[in-house]
């Protein structure tokens, strides 16, 4: 038999081997381009709320400072000359914005519903601040919860003054009068339960008298009738008494602070007068919306403390009678929550109203 040929006879041959090209290497991944803005976005993205860093962009826009008083006051001129310093050393833009109305609460108001970004503060006092939650029956704010203290900015002392025609020279001349005619010795004071109001009370309740009390809108007629004599005493701060004092029209009894004043340095407290430990006096502020940053808080302290500094700035707050204050927030804090309690028992014990 022939031989059949074996199975390697009938394969296929082998296609030649292809030729192989060797593998390019990989280009290596460029870096993402990113503009210095877009970086810093991501990095503050990513930090929390708080952290210093995240705060590197403030402001970012211009700062709203509310004073909750007309333009042209007290209390204006304080935020317009922290304000204008604030910006100076800062390069910032503060806006002072003026939202008078029902004792300061619109403006109160206003700001702690605001944004709580740093970009609204308030300039609050005394009577908005720690007499008003025990004066009206309700309020827009809650100063405890809705706001957040930054700084302390100043102090200015109450003064009873008298018309330079007055026999009345000194308090204990006034404690005499009332003893031998009670009600009848008149004192005046701009609205009811401000601070000077309620600085009159204490100071009647500490000496034992009554005096017949003349409310007044504001303080320009007030003075007016104490010049004319058609009032007896008159209460206000320092710096609204200052200039009439100074002319030679009216003469500065007393004083409520537990010191004496720069700009009234021979009148004497109340304290000295025989009433040891009698303080009352109005502060100001400046306050933020509750919820906004530590950080930012720190840095508006900073801002304001430093300009608070500045001789200028010092020098044009005690012309007008007041005492440079500053320091911390925590300070503004005890003293908030201080004042509160202890002026709230004050306009309970006084009966004192809205009307």
């Amino acid at each position: 038999m022939p031989t059949l040929p074996s199975a390697a006879a009938f394969s296929a041959p082998s296609p030649p081997s292809p030729r192989l090209r060797p593998l390019r290497p990989l280009r290596p991944l460029r870096p993402l381009r990113l503009c210095a803005a877009a970086w810093l976005a991501l990095v503050l993205a990513a930090l929390p709320a708080g952290s210093p860093l995240a705060q590197q962009g403030y402001p970012g826009k211009p700062i709203r400072l509310i004073v909750p008083f007309p333009p042209g006051g007290g209390t204006d001129m304080i935020a317009r000359t922290v304000a204008q310093k604030m910006a100076e050393q800062n390069r910032w833009s503060v806006v002072v914005d003026n939202r008078p109305g029902a004792g300061g609460n619109l403006g109160l108001g206003s700001a702690a519903k605001s944004a709580p970004d740093g970009h609204t503060l308030v300039l609050g006092q005394t009577s908005n601040l720690a007499i008003n939650p025990a004066l009206y029956p309700q309020l827009p704010y809650d100063p405890l919860k809705d706001l957040v203290p930054v700084a302390l900015l100043s102090s200015a002392p109450i003064v009873m003054a008298t018309s330079v025609k007055s026999a009345f020279k000194t308090y204990a001349d006034v404690v005499a009068a009332a003893r031998k005619q009670p009600d009848m010795v008149t004192l005046g004071y701009s609205g009811n339960g401000t601070v000077a109001h309620l600085a009159g009370e204490l100071a009647q309740n500490a000496a034992g008298i009554r005096l017949r009390h003349i409310p007044y809108k504001g303080a320009a007629q007030a003075m007016t009738d104490l010049v004319g004599g058609q009032i007896d005493l008159y209460m206000s701060s320092v710096p609204t008494l200052l200039g009439q004092v100074r002319n030679g029209k009216l003469r500065a009894i007393v004083l409520t602070s537990a010191r004496r004043s720069g700009q009234l340095p021979d009148t004497p407290t109340l304290a000295e007068s025989g009433y040891p430990g009698f303080d009352a006096l109005t502060w100001f502020g400046i306050l933020a919306p509750a919820g906004t940053p530590a950080a930012i808080v720190q840095q508006l302290n900073q801002a304001i403390n430093q300009a608070l500094a500045q001789p200028d700035v010092a020098e044009k707050l005690r012309a007008e009678g007041g005492e440079v204050l500053g320091g911390s927030a925590e300070r503004f804090a005890e003293l908030l929550r201080t004042e509160v309690t202890r002026w709230g028992k004050i306009v309970k014990d006084s009966g004192a109203s809205i009307d």
